[in-house]
């Protein structure tokens, strides 16, 4: 049980030997962006000190009026000064962090000999959900600068790459591998950041990253009014609905045909023509014809009408013909 004299007393004894305050900040957050109780510790401290010189943060405080000591001090003299006169110093910490300040302050509290001042971690600012986006913004931008292989692909030497990460993470989502999920995922996003970081080397178009996230951003709000705008929808039928006129309005097609690529296989093509005319009420007749195609054109149309991506049953259907043909190899080898 806590006694409340025991921490009154504790309390006084810290206050009286001053404070030592570890101020982290966030590379992933633009320099000089510090909290309101940063910039309240570090105007109200005798000293601040910060070992590296290069830190992002030293312009900002200088404009500020914050004088900062390029040192390192041990931990016995930070100590030493906070004690006398109940004062407190602010270490800037780097990137690297302070492992040999912080142990020395472990050993001397540890060894109860010392009126220790009391010992505070202030972050001076946070990483919002996202910044390590920006790592790999910026880790891309490295490897595209100096690795001679990345150097110079072009978006025609990635375009099969993204085909296959694609695939790869259709099987991580069939098969239910949350690890193999989260690393598929890792690997589409890095087609994105690694097209759009080519893309900013272009002579005559050039694009960013920045630019892709504001594009995409834009149309998520456009293409949502009942979540940003004054529509509303109650059904995720609303929702496509909604979705699908603004689409429309952007897009001004003179066929719903147009925006589907030929190029994807052949089940998904068939089912995605399918809905285009479903969507728009279009009375199309299936084409007559013999054969194995439009056999198989007639079962995708009826799979899609029935809400089912012909193309993932078949590839359902293809895994467990695989996993049988594995089974009558196994029997085969006994």
């Amino acid at each position: 049980m806590n006694d409340p004299v025991n921490d009154r007393v504790s309390d006084r004894a810290a206050d009286s030997a001053g404070r030592i305050v570890l101020l982290t900040t966030s590379h992933r957050v633009a320099p000089g962006l510090l909290s309101w109780p940063a910039w309240q510790t570090l105007r109200g401290a005798g000293r601040v000190v910060c070992a590296d010189t290069g830190h992002p943060q030293l312009p900002y405080l200088r404009e500020a009026g914050v004088q900062v000591e390029h040192a390192a001090p041990a931990a016995r003299e930070l100590v030493d000064y906070c004690r006398d006169g109940r004062r407190t110093v602010v270490v800037l910490t780097s990137a690297e962090g302070e492992s040999a300040l912080t142990d020395g302050l472990a050993r001397l509290a540890g060894s109860g000999r010392e009126s220790m001042p009391a010992l505070e971690l202030l972050p001076g600012s946070y990483d919002l959900p996202g910044a390590r986006l920006l790592d790999l913004v910026q880790v891309m931008d490295r490897i595209r600068a100096v690795c001679p292989w990345s150097g110079i692909r072009t978006h025609e030497d990635l375009g099969k790459y993204g085909l296959e990460e694609t695939y790869e993470l259709l099987e991580a989502i069939e098969t239910g591998d949350r690890e193999a999920l989260r690393e598929e995922l890792g690997d589409v996003l890095l087609q994105v950041v690694f097209h759009a970081r080519i893309a900013q080397d272009d002579p005559d178009e050039p694009f960013s990253v920045d630019d892709v996230a504001a594009t995409i951003v834009d149309k998520l709000i456009h293409r949502h009014p009942h979540v940003f705008g004054e529509e509303s929808a109650e059904t995720p039928e609303e929702v496509k609905e909604h979705w699908m006129r603004t689409k429309a309005a952007e897009k001004r097609r003179e066929s719903v045909t147009e925006g589907v690529p030929l190029g994807q296989p052949a089940l998904a093509l068939a089912a995605k023509l399918a809905s285009r005319v479903r969507t728009e009420g279009l009375d199309v007749p299936l084409p007559a014809g013999e054969g194995i195609g439009y056999e198989l054109l007639a079962l995708a149309v009826r799979a899609e009408a029935a809400g089912t991506e012909p193309e993932t049953a078949l590839r359902a259907a293809a895994r467990t013909y695989r996993d049988a043909i594995r089974a009558a190899e196994a029997a085969a080898g006994e």
